[in-house]
């Protein structure tokens, strides 16, 4: 019954400028963590750099509270 009720929702992208759905961004924002912390374990500040910023930009595109890396000087 769970994957009816899915298939109603509304799947439209928060920010005109991307044609990705809600599910594909999440699952970047997901994967773009994961990699974030790997490269913090692995103490690699460009990656981290990297990873944070594409964080940020997805964050802002679904409409979500948009994280702070402190540690990067990203605010």
């Amino acid at each position: 019954m769970t994957a009816i009720m899915s298939l109603n929702q509304d799947t439209s992208v928060t920010s005109p400028e991307t044609n990705f759905s809600k599910g594909q961004s999440w699952g970047a924002l997901r994967k773009a963590w994961k990699g974030y912390r790997i490269a913090k374990v692995q103490n690699d500040n460009s990656k981290m750099t990297e990873y944070a910023t594409k964080i940020r930009k997805i964050q802002g595109e679904l409409g979500v509270q948009v994280s702070i890396f402190p540690n990067l000087g990203i605010s």
